[in-house]
């Protein structure tokens, strides 16, 4: 059976040509012009993947996504943006978008994209990969405790609250501590890309990450960047 795409833009001419070359890549796609209309669709008929336009009409993408994962519905999102604005796609990416594409796209790197983002959700590799690695229940680093197979964090007492990709890419550090990890593998572990993705959204999951488990994101205690290389989690020094 084929997978089912959700296409919401409000250009009509953009639509057509998703659901065109999505058709002709085997998807079975609707589309929906507005952001009410479109948050309605996702809720009835449960795609396998959304694609999103930030700037629609009656809701816009935003809110979408952010209804979307209060009533705990997690179909993978890939986010559209004619603006190059980088608080959108920050804002995006923090309530749960998956990715993001900036207009105008090529229909190729689109489809590649959600081939990508769907291998990563329909595949149980990777929480089988952590069962099988992490030796107990939980992950201590300092202040810092990670259940990965009960989907929680706790930063001393308080539960943290992380987005699905943040979360992702916390248990893979920790799975990983003291190891640096370049961005082109957090890329590969955590978003499952197969391509030169754009690594600027490891980035902006780590700032996320650090804002949430650190005192002072100017001076990390935990998430520390490797200039040239990349990040790695490693227990704190305090004297630091």
């Amino acid at each position: 059976m084929s997978k089912k795409i959700l296409v919401v833009d409000d250009e009509q001419s953009i639509s057509t040509l998703l659901k065109y070359n999505l058709e002709q890549a085997g998807f079975s796609v609707t589309t929906a012009m507005d952001g009410e209309e479109g948050l309605y669709s996702c809720i009835n008929e449960e795609p396998d993947l959304l694609v999103l336009d930030l700037m629609l009409p009656k809701m816009d993408g935003i809110e979408v996504c952010k209804q979307l994962r209060q009533r705990k519905i997690m179909v993978p999102i890939l986010m559209l943006t004619a603006k190059d604005d980088e608080f959108d796609k920050v804002l995006g990416l923090e309530l749960g978008a998956d990715d993001y594409m900036t207009k105008p796209f090529s229909p190729r790197e689109v489809v590649a994209r959600i081939k990508a983002i769907l291998r990563r959700t329909q595949s149980h590799q990777m929480e089988t990969d952590y069962k099988e690695t992490v030796e107990s229940e939980q992950v201590m680093i300092g202040d810092l405790k990670v259940l990965p197979e009960h989907y929680e964090a706790y930063y001393g007492k308080e539960r943290l609250d992380l987005t699905p990709k943040e979360f992702e890419l916390l248990v893979y550090l920790a799975k990983h501590k003291g190891r640096v990890l370049t961005r082109d593998q957090l890329l590969s572990a955590v978003w499952n890309y197969d391509f030169a993705g754009d690594t600027r959204i490891v980035d902006v999951h780590i700032s996320h990450l650090r804002e949430k488990i650190e005192r002072n994101t100017k001076k990390p205690l935990y998430i520390k960047t490797i200039r040239g290389l990349g990040y790695k989690l490693e227990e704190p020094k305090m004297n630091e």
